[in-house]
């Protein structure tokens, strides 16, 4: 992984904020979906929720330079269609020409922090419709956790219709990532049972006045068996999400397997996956992306 000065990415910001825009306005654009119709994208959204574990460690992902590298190595593989991410980091992703050719999808609701009391209040406090047209970004991805038993679901549920709405005013892409989730002695858990997923699955493909432009985005279910019965819920594209694996490589190599038996379903078109990729067990960030590159 190249180093990465984050003086020097300080420097420009507070010398030159201007240097951002600028960037953004002469980056290199390309098709959501290029030649293959598959879509591999980068996800490094968690840290605005103040999710900065991975694999046990609490502040794994709290280094900037750290995080920044693993990122441009990722981006830099072979096959790897683009990124999704909160503004900071595709702002510092922009500074360092990270994003050149690449599909940039900006994660749009972070107010549900991890651990809150509000947590299923997922306020949208990242980038709205016209700010991800304004700065020529190519899609917007959110979040939609529904607990039945809190009232902040309907909030999220009301905000993430309107969301859909704009965006398909813009005609941009929006990834609906849904879960049923319950809290369990205080925190929020997601059901990742084929029932609960392909309930949130029906419920996020009916959300706005319009599902043209909508995506789903994924968890594989408990049993990947299951995972043909849940994807026929809606004929919306979906892309399948990754997770923490952990420390143990058999998780890893299970992940995979149940990525690529997921990949054959007809409505499935591509991963996005983060911390499985960026912080692998054993450490090898560009074999953990090739891997799941030759799973397309």
């Amino acid at each position: 992984m190249t180093p990465i000065r984050i003086a020097d990415l300080t420097t420009v910001r507070s010398r030159h904020p201007e240097a951002v825009a600028e960037a953004a306005a002469r980056r290199e654009r390309r098709p959501l979906l290029g030649d293959r119709g598959r879509l591999m994208i980068i996800a490094a959204d968690h840290t605005a929720r103040g999710a900065l574990g991975v694999a046990g460690r609490s502040l794994a992902m709290a280094n900037r330079a750290d995080l920044l590298e693993r990122l441009c190595l990722a981006l830099s593989r072979p096959g790897v269609d683009g990124v999704l991410a909160t503004a900071d980091i595709l702002d510092d992703l922009l500074l360092l020409g990270a994003l050149e050719n690449k599909v940039v999808m900006g994660s749009m609701n972070r107010g549900g922090l991890h651990g809150a009391s509000f947590e299923m209040d997922d306020r949208f406090t990242g980038p709205r419709a016209h700010d991800l047209v304004r700065r020529g970004f190519d899609a917007g991805k959110l979040l939609l956790r529904i607990d039945y038993d809190d009232p902040g679901s309907l909030t999220t549920l009301e905000s993430a219709a309107r969301a859909v709405d704009e965006m398909a005013a813009c005609r941009l892409p929006v990834f609906v990532e849904p879960f049923l989730s319950r809290r369990v002695a205080g925190a929020v858990r997601n059901d990742l049972g084929a029932e609960a997923v392909t309930t949130s699955l029906a419920i996020a493909s009916g959300l706005g006045a319009t599902s043209a432009y909508t995506w789903l985005k994924v968890p594989v279910t408990d049993d990947a068996a299951d995972m043909t019965r849940v994807m026929e819920a809606s004929t919306l594209p979906a892309v399948l999400l990754g997770g923490d694996v952990g420390n143990d490589p058999g998780r890893q190599e299970a992940a995979y397997e149940r990525w690529r038996a997921a990949l054959r379903l007809p409505t499935v078109r591509g991963l996005v996956v983060g911390r499985a990729l960026l912080y692998p067990p054993d450490g090898d960030v560009a074999a953990a992306v090739d891997t799941a590159v030759g799973l397309l």
